[in-house]
């Protein structure tokens, strides 16, 4: 399976088509993204194991919001119920997909602890301040190559997890399999998804200036534009045809 590839221009149709979804039932898109944040907030308080709980089901919970999308789309009822379709959809799978990141997580930050080396590490785990410049001088360098080398890998975790969840839910592709697909996608098409971020920066800053309130309508654009991304980059032949019905499809090079 492979994505199609976009011009730069599809990234603000996206954003459109994000809004398209949100304005079709807005009331109840605030709601969902309330409970789903308020619901990750107290997961991840939990002592210990709230971090890795949060990332394990968090395609689960992404799956639910693209579900609700795809009902949108196809002029049916979006429900609260779709907040837990995740739940009844290839739980398994986007529970192992969740393991996997977790796994990818603690493997890079293992990574960027070696590359910072001794001498930062030690500095971090004594919490002492240091007061020889050349020491200082050592684990500056070393914390930007851990810094640079730990921000790639995590870039490139992202991407290959970016459409995983839909993958596995609409294409029925595994975990694994899934991720190469996204990887490749968000690598054939990094410009449009590129300038796409960029778009956003204006909103993101928006949004977080009244308290923050701004993101109650601004993540579920960004949960829509996220599935009209996917639907752009992976349409069967049908969706090609009427892609958005109420909206002018993406041209792909």
């Amino acid at each position: 399976m492979e994505a199609q590839h976009v011009n730069a221009a599809s990234g603000w149709l996206w954003i459109k088509q994000g809004y398209w979804l949100f304005k079709k039932s807005p009331v109840l898109w605030i709601t969902m993204v309330s409970i789903g944040v308020v619901g990750s907030v107290a997961t991840y308080a939990v002592p210990i194991i709230g971090d890795a709980l949060v990332t394990l089901l968090f395609p689960v919970l992404l799956t639910g919001y693209m579900l609700g999308c795809h009902a949108l789309e196809n002029d049916e009822e979006l429900k609260l119920s779709h907040l837990f379709a995740g739940f009844h959809n290839s739980t398994t799978q986007l529970i192992t997909l969740g393991g996997i990141s977790l796994v990818g997580n603690m493997l890079i930050l293992g990574v960027m602890m070696l590359a910072g080396g001794d001498t930062l590490v030690s500095i971090l785990m004594s919490g002492k301040p240091v007061d020889n410049p050349a020491i200082l001088m050592q684990a500056a360098e070393n914390a930007t190559i851990a810094l640079v080398l730990g921000g790639a890998l995590f870039y490139t975790l992202l991407m290959a997890t970016q459409f995983a969840p839909m993958l596995i839910v609409f294409n029925k592709l595994s975990p694994v399999s899934a991720m190469k697909v996204s990887l490749k996608a968000c690598l054939r098409n990094m410009l449009p998804l590129l300038l796409y971020g960029v778009m956003m920066l204006p909103f993101v800053a928006i949004a977080s200036m009244p308290m923050m309130l701004g993101w109650l309508i601004l993540l579920p654009i960004i949960t829509g534009s996220m599935y009209a991304i996917y639907r752009n980059l992976f349409p069967t032949p049908e969706e090609m045809a009427t892609f958005f019905k109420n909206e002018t499809p993406a041209h792909t090079q």
